[in-house]
């Protein structure tokens, strides 16, 4: 990079930025294989290929922020994405970066019986990899690569909302947050005056409500005539609506009120002084479908014990991003590519 230019912060690149990478460097309109159906575009978080009679899926996604149980959410942040567009998840690899000099034998063995659990209890399979012990790094780094298949007329693509969509979130938001600053900030919340029995609490939104949304996106697939999932992840909530928006040339309108910040995300955004709403929030979906199909599938959802209400609606007003306040007053739904929690990790 030029020494002029402004340096780069930690989490994603800015929208407009990436774009033009893309459209330089990683466009389908560069490709020369006809098979590819879903290329590289911000709000398509997967790729799509044509094999015949089923299409391919395939994603890949790092893991950076954590330590602790890292090859569970190595396997679950990359599953999420593939089940967004409702395939089903069938094979994983890893590449695996460890610290030289703070990497010992039992945890390597705990990084891969943490990967090969996970998988087993999904059903996905292991099919290779890379480990090795690099320079530079102060904690490891595992970067999954996963292929899933699905039925061609069962695909689901960020770019399907149509104008005046409900949008559907499951469970609330700020659920990976959590987790991640119970496991990776312990210390620093005990010294806040913080007990075992919250921090516990806080560290098991990893299972509890779980960053998995493996079960609400294949459920919803199957039995209902989804039009677009995401999986909203670094940026959180706002970031992720925006990906939707901007995948499907459209606009949205969103009730704040409806939001579901729940209790020990709330209280961790005032400790540290962060937006749950910008906050990294795998384990959340967002699922746009037709209107008058809404209630049914939270209904559905609900009975399957899968909490969700309507938080808004796309509309036809492209690049617009609004929110309705408490007050019922409009204002920009502004969102960040880069997450809060880089503020305090």
């Amino acid at each position: 990079m030029r020494e002029n230019q402004n340096k780069f912060l930690i989490g994603k690149l800015k929208h407009k930025f990436l774009n033009k990478m893309l459209e330089n460097f990683a466009s389908t309109t560069h490709l020369k294989d006809s098979r590819v159906v879903v290329g590289s575009q911000i709000g398509e978080d997967a790729a799509v290929i044509d094999m015949g009679d089923k299409y391919l899926v395939a994603k890949t996604d790092p893991i950076t922020f954590v330590t602790d149980e890292i090859g569970y959410y190595a396997v679950n942040v990359n599953v999420n994405d593939v089940v967004c567009t409702g395939a089903t998840p069938k094979w994983f690899q890893s590449t695996i970066l460890l610290p030289a000099g703070l990497t010992d034998e039992d945890l390597i063995e705990t990084i891969f019986k943490n990967i090969h659990d996970t998988c087993k209890s999904l059903g996905i399979e292991i099919v290779g990899g890379h480990t090795e012990i690099t320079a530079g790094l102060d904690r490891p780094i595992v970067i999954g690569s996963l292929l899933g298949e699905v039925e061609k007329e069962k695909l689901v693509l960020s770019s399907g909302a149509n104008a005046n969509d409900s949008i559907i979130l499951t469970k609330g938001i700020f659920i990976e947050g959590t987790s991640i600053i119970a496991r990776e900030k312990e210390d620093l919340l005990k010294q806040k005056g913080y007990d075992n029995e919250f921090i516990e609490k806080c560290k098991n939104y990893l299972y509890n409500p779980g960053i998995s949304i493996y079960n609400e996106a294949l459920l919803s697939n199957d039995n209902f005539e989804i039009n677009s999932m995401h999986d909203p992840t670094e940026g959180g909530l706002f970031c992720g609506i925006a990906e939707m928006a901007i995948a499907s040339n459209l606009g949205v309108l969103i009730e704040k009120n409806d939001i579901n910040v729940l209790p020990e995300p709330l209280e961790l955004s005032k400790i540290f002084k962060i937006n749950p709403y910008s906050t990294i929030s795998s384990g959340s979906l967002l699922i746009s479908i037709n209107n008058e199909f809404a209630e049914d599938l939270i209904n559905f959802l609900r009975k399957n014990g899968i909490s969700s209400e309507v938080i808004g609606n796309f509309t036809s007003e492209k690049g617009t991003y609004l929110i309705l306040d408490e007050n019922h007053k409009k204002s920009q739904m502004t969102y960040t590519e880069v997450d809060e929690i880089t503020k305090i990790m």
